[in-house]
């Protein structure tokens, strides 16, 4: 039995925003979707669980639909329909139980609890529609990325798209302040050279796909400030979700703040 993409809905326009490219990604996916609110005991949840299904609907795709209404608080009903997800659908902000899902707590704690990957759908329609032609993921020193690759690698394949992994560096704390030939990781025995921090993320995952083109960028600065840039000409941005103690890393935060594009924070297994 296939799982399902899960989307959050609530009847505000970001909701149905998430719907639209929730409805492309399960037809790309090939799994069935799956429409669910949260509501208080004894509201009426018909609006935006009828407003959902008749957007879902609307479209051309043959997609296996359901819905369902859940009487429990959002963060919790999302985080819960995430234990049998593909993945679980948000939009950037919304009305009711799952206000401000961008900015709010519940949008951060679906991102810091969820065992799946989450993705909170933002940007404009040029972004959200997929005419750039390119995935970002961004690679972390360490076995952090190691599911976000995958993910991201999986995406730009059934898009047949482009991936483009980005590694950001920085000199360490306290390094001379008389630069020396080569980098500073270069300097440091314990780490790994930029490129080499990619090449060994994408070795074992970019054989699944080889007909995906990859395109690596090393950029020295801040992983925030590389990640954005690369997005701004991106359909989606994948970053894991690195070690989370309830709430999410602050590049993510920053990210599910400012990115230009759908963003998608994946969990490690």
């Amino acid at each position: 039995m296939l799982v399902p993409l899960v989307v959050g809905v609530d009847g505000s326009e970001s909701s149905l925003e998430a719907v639209d490219w929730a409805v492309d990604e399960a037809d790309r996916h090939t799994v069935p979707l799956h429409l669910m609110h949260a509501a208080a005991p004894g509201q009426d949840a018909s609006g935006p669980i009828t407003a959902a299904s008749q957007r879902a609907g609307g479209g051309a795709t043959g997609v296996r639909l359901s819905s369902e209404v859940l009487r429990d608080d959002a963060a919790s009903a999302l985080v819960g329909e995430g234990h049998k997800a593909f993945a679980l659908v948000l939009g950037s902000s919304g009305v009711g139980e799952l206000t401000g899902l961008l900015l709010g707590s519940v949008s951060l704690a679906v991102v810091a609890r969820a065992d799946c990957p989450v993705i909170v759908v933002r940007g404009s329609q040029e972004h959200r529609a997929g005419r750039f032609g390119s995935v970002v993921v961004g690679v972390e020193d360490g076995e952090g990325s190691d599911t976000a690759v995958e993910f991201a690698l999986r995406e730009a394949h059934v898009r047949r798209c482009e991936l483009v992994a980005v590694h950001a560096w920085s000199a360490p704390l306290g390094a001379l302040s008389e630069p020396l030939p080569g980098s500073w990781y270069a300097l440091e025995a314990h780490r790994r050279p930029p490129a080499q921090v990619l090449d060994d993320a994408l070795r074992g995952p970019a054989k699944q796909y080889p007909d995906t083109a990859v395109t690596c960028r090393v950029v020295e600065g801040p992983a925030r400030q590389a990640l954005l840039g690369a997005a701004a000409e991106a359909d989606l941005l994948v970053v894991g979700a690195g070690e989370r103690h309830g709430r999410p890393g602050l590049i993510n935060h920053a990210l599910l703040h400012h990115a230009p594009c759908p963003v998608v924070v994946v969990p490690q297994k």
